[in-house]
């Protein structure tokens, strides 16, 4: 359940046509459309939320990317739409903080060195199975749609794109990376777990 207070402001452009509610409600119905126009309509509200925290780019990203992803996690439990203004940016200063906690630890982290590091040689009935499995991956991937699979792509290889870019070639607003990569990957392990590749399986 997303906690609003009857403390948060509407933050509703005037030019708005469906009320968030109703946007909500086609969220849950699976109409994407909805879900751009809440993009659209609450995008400046998150990045200026985040702006005077002062973060590096790539933490300001991740703040705004997680913001919209508590979001997308918790949309079909909304009680106050009309609330979800205030919601939004208390969430958006919550993740702000947790990454500026999280900075503070990073140089003691970077002191630990692991003991023991795992032998990479495979041998060749798990190279077998390991490219049977990369085989089926792919496939999986092909069957998403085309912008979580372009995402997905460009995201998760051995030379990631910037979210900035990764947004423009899949035609995703920025604020939708996480929501759309969070969908994508979803689907995907129930994919895996009908062809017992999961990590349940």
């Amino acid at each position: 359940m997303i906690p609003m207070t009857t403390a948060t402001i509407s933050y509703v452009p005037t030019d708005a046509t469906d009320s968030v509610a109703d946007l909500f409600q086609r969220i849950g119905d699976g109409d994407p459309a909805a879900w751009d126009e809440i993009l659209r309509r609450y995008g400046k509200l998150v990045s200026t939320t985040v702006q005077p925290f002062r973060l590096q780019e790539a933490d300001a990203l991740d703040a705004m990317q997680m913001t919209w992803l508590r979001l997308a996690e918790n949309a079909t439990r909304v009680q106050f739409p009309e609330r979800l203004g205030g919601w939004l940016a208390t969430t958006a200063r919550r993740e702000c903080l947790r990454i500026l906690r999280q900075a503070k630890l990073r140089p003691h982290l970077t002191d630990m060195a692991p003991e023991t590091v795992a032998d990479p040689s495979t041998g060749p009935e798990q190279r077998a199975i390991d490219a049977n499995t990369t085989r089926t991956l792919r496939k999986l991937i092909d069957e998403l749609s085309p912008r979580q699979r372009t995402l997905l792509r460009m995201l998760f290889t051995n030379n990631p794109c910037s979210y900035a870019k990764a947004a423009r070639i899949a035609g995703i607003p920025l604020g939708g990376i996480g929501p759309t990569r969070a969908r994508a990957l979803r689907q995907l392990r129930d994919r895996l777990n009908e062809h017992e590749l999961g990590p349940g399986a």
